[in-house]
């Protein structure tokens, strides 16, 4: 497998009681030769202080500091805007992912001559205990993604070699859904790695318990990439997202249901 760089993308915002378990997982990586690009949004909890900390201990950790608070399309952005790597990938700070991450999804992408990929993950709960898994559907389309988003972000990698990185909308919520497509409109397709890659924190406020309350800036995405009026993003989102989010959801309870057995034996042998 060809040992090309990948460059990391970390946006940090008052996640100090996190981010520390998100950047030693990277660290842990069977994969080495890696770039992790952490740009602070101005946090006011300590969040610097834990980044810098590791950036002076290991060269690969890159930090920036917003000098204003912009939100999580700019502090990506900026992350971005740095990337030296050939594959550029995503890991919150609240997130994690499992060692073999970067080792396996890149050997996936080169034997299969991919792009775009994605994988399945686990979900916790805020205090890291392991309670579920989302199976990642095969493969996504424009069309598909534009229905409503199932690419766990934490877990995309896409080649610059074959799709020149690009900035992200600017919208405060809802920004990775709307890079998704814009991935989708330069590549096509997004095929998935179905072993789970990756662990998503799941918190009472977190936009996966509140989707529907984000409907504005659902809409918003429409409006951002395919150029829709607001009356048309409207009616698309209600005719075509929100039933397709609902049959997900459905689908979702079934698979983690089927699958305890995976989530609950790596829980036994996964502690936080």
């Amino acid at each position: 497998m060809e040992e090309a760089l990948v460059s990391i993308i970390m946006p940090s915002y008052n996640g100090a009681k996190y981010i520390a378990a998100s950047i030693d997982s990277i660290i842990s990586q069977t994969y080495k030769n890696w770039e992790l690009i952490i740009t602070d949004d101005c946090s006011t909890d300590g969040s610097q202080a834990i980044i810098k900390d590791y950036a002076a201990r290991d060269s690969r950790i890159r930090v920036f500091c917003l000098e204003e608070n912009l939100g999580t399309g700019a502090t990506r952005n900026k992350c971005i805007s740095e990337a030296r790597g050939r594959y550029i990938a995503f890991c919150d700070s609240d997130d994690r992912w499992l060692p073999e991450k970067l080792e396996k999804q890149l050997a996936f992408m080169q034997s299969h001559d991919y792009v775009f990929t994605y994988a399945s993950y686990y979900t916790c709960s805020e205090d890291g205990t392991v309670n579920g898994i989302i199976i990642a559907p095969k493969k996504q389309t424009l069309i598909n993604t534009k229905r409503d988003d199932k690419i766990g972000f934490l877990t995309v990698i896409y080649d610059t070699k074959r799709c020149p990185k690009m900035m992200m909308p600017l919208q405060r919520k809802r920004q990775d859904w709307a890079y998704v497509l814009k991935i989708h409109q330069k590549v096509g397709n997004a095929y998935a790695f179905e072993e789970p890659l990756g662990i998503y924190r799941l918190h009472p406020n977190s936009i996966s318990h509140n989707k529907l309350s984000l409907v504005k800036y659902n809409a918003a995405v429409y409006q951002e990439i395919f150029g829709y009026n607001k009356l048309h993003s409207y009616a698309y989102l209600f005719t075509f997202f929100l039933p397709s989010y609902f049959i997900k959801c459905i689908r979702n309870k079934i698979a983690n249901r089927r699958n305890s057995h995976i989530w609950q034996d790596f829980a036994r042998r996964y502690s936080p």
